[in-house]
């Protein structure tokens, strides 16, 4: 394993270790305005929601690691401490990186890139209309992190309005993961899109007690066949079946198979059990696995 200290190396390279390791980091487009107008909209991937109550998201414009230099959305925000944050799905993904193009101060991104300037409702920065969710920000407070290249500088953004296309709602009202089509950033120039095609569920423990891993015999916890992710889902669920529970499964066509034909092969007869639990975890039929894995343990 490579192992470096961060002390040894220079901003860049620990720039590139950590934006490729760090990832996918959702994207926050964000909309400032200075005092004199100027309007300025740039993408931050140094971003992320930090609190619901109050409502706070957190994003970095970071001094450039070339020259030390601040941007634009930085300087907008010490003077107008409002923005809008635009979140960003496939469809807008190479005009949003267009927009990170250093321009000028006073040159509007928006026409650069090709967006639409959509009026706030509460804030002066206008939002960017083809975005599928736009937040409208007050900024409750600027952190500064340094003064060297590469330090961040927290704008602390308090969401007041949030604005939805209805096209990428379900049938309650809720956002639809796979309707929204997020992209997000990795290391470089390297992006990935959510789509519904790599989405997938992990049950979240909050209601039940999983009964760990650690309850597992031994030679379910080092088996050759189920991987960590296998073993986290028999983990999570709520309790040990019972002996009778267990010795029911055995009437399960290819359990009765596997022991049929395994009479005498122990080894064999627990590489199988294993593969089968395997296969009925990618099917979601995580307590049948459990007991499949209890049978001969």
């Amino acid at each position: 394993m490579l192992t470096v200290k961060t002390s040894d190396l220079s901003p860049a390279q620990l720039q590139n270790y950590l934006q490729y390791a760090v990832a996918p980091r959702p994207i926050c487009f964000a909309t400032t305005i200075d005092k004199a107008g100027n309007i300025n909209l740039s993408p931050f991937s140094f971003f992320n929601m930090f609190s619901t109550n109050p409502p706070l998201c957190v994003f970095s414009p970071a001094r450039r690691v070339r020259d030390n230099t601040t941007k634009h959305t930085l300087e907008n925000i010490l003077e107008v401490k409002e923005c809008v944050i635009n979140i960003v799905n496939y469809p807008m993904v190479q005009q949003t990186s267009l927009a990170s193009t250093e321009y000028a101060k006073g040159i509007n991104e928006f026409e650069k890139a090709g967006f639409t300037m959509l009026p706030s409702q509460l804030v002066k920065p206008p939002r960017v209309a083809e975005a599928p969710v736009q937040m409208e920000c007050i900024v409750t407070e600027v952190i500064h992190l340094g003064d060297n290249p590469g330090a961040g500088n927290l704008i602390l953004a308090e969401i007041k309005l949030i604005h939805i296309k209805e096209e990428i709602l379900d049938e309650d009202g809720k956002i639809d993961q796979a309707k929204i089509d997020l992209v997000a950033r990795l290391g470089g120039d390297w992006y990935c899109r959510v789509t519904a095609d790599n989405l997938f569920k992990v049950a979240k423990p909050l209601t039940t007690l999983g009964i760990g891993i650690d309850a597992l015999p031994h030679g379910v916890r080092n088996s050759y066949v189920l991987s960590g992710n296998d073993l986290g889902m028999l983990g999570n669920i709520e309790k040990v079946p019972s002996e009778e529970e267990i010795d029911l499964i055995r009437n399960h066509p290819a359990v009765k198979e596997i022991l049929d034909a395994t009479i005498g092969d122990g080894v064999n007869r627990q590489r199988e059990l294993h593969e089968l639990a395997k296969e009925m975890l990618s099917r979601g039929e995580v307590p049948d696995a459990l007991k499949v894995v209890l049978l001969e343990s």
